[in-house]
């Protein structure tokens, strides 16, 4: 038999502004629903590449302008403390994607969670992502093994990689982006019509 229950497939990077501004928003429609979540961490700006994106340093001045305007509305709607142009972004995401690999293999602790200190430690308080010390405090401040950092590295590279490229055959061209089935949800101010869909199945 064909298990139809829905999940929600969760593409994101830990250095978008927007997964940030989620918070942990999508993980609690996902409990009031009985839904589960697969965390796929990807390779963000491949995704953006490859799908008709123009790079943050390419975009014209107006819409530049729009993004900082947007990032302070938002934040202040969901108070969230945010710093728009953080001290370590640009930063390499890969090595806080494969602990979230990692630790979703592993289990036993709070995914949502160690996502949302992973956004926070960037666009919040001024840390860098990419360095083994941020990404074990993480681990260790969502219930995980800080092991965890150290091992399945090949493991956690691999299905990066394979996030990456279903990202994009599944129509992922941005972060956050939420899929359930068929349908294409993308950004933190789309949560609410994920819930409303939810309700609905």
């Amino acid at each position: 038999m064909t298990d139809i229950t829905p999940r929600i497939d969760y593409f994101f990077t830990v250095v978008s502004p927007f997964v940030y501004l989620a918070g942990t928003r999508m993980e609690e429609v996902a409990q009031r629903h009985g839904v589960a979540v697969t965390y796929k961490p990807a390779d963000m700006i491949t995704v953006f590449s490859r799908t008709g994106g123009v790079a943050l340093g390419d975009r014209h001045p107006a819409r530049l302008a729009y993004r900082l305007q947007e990032l302070r509305r938002q934040a202040a709607k969901f108070d969230r403390p945010m710093n728009p142009s953080p001290a370590h972004f640009p930063t390499n995401p890969a090595p806080a994607a494969y602990a979230i690999i990692a630790a979703q293999a592993a289990g036993g602790g709070d995914l949502g969670a160690l996502v949302d200190y992973y956004a926070r430690a960037c666009w919040e308080d001024e840390a860098d992502v990419a360095r083994d010390d941020v990404v074990r405090a993480g681990l260790s401040a969502a219930g995980f093994d800080p092991g965890l950092a150290d091992s399945g590295l090949l493991a956690g590279a691999e299905a990066y990689a394979a996030n990456t490229e279903e990202a994009v055959a599944r129509g992922v061209f941005g972060a956050p982006f939420y899929i359930v089935g068929e349908e294409l949800f993308w950004g933190q101010d789309r949560i609410d019509d994920l819930d409303r869909h939810l309700g609905a199945l």
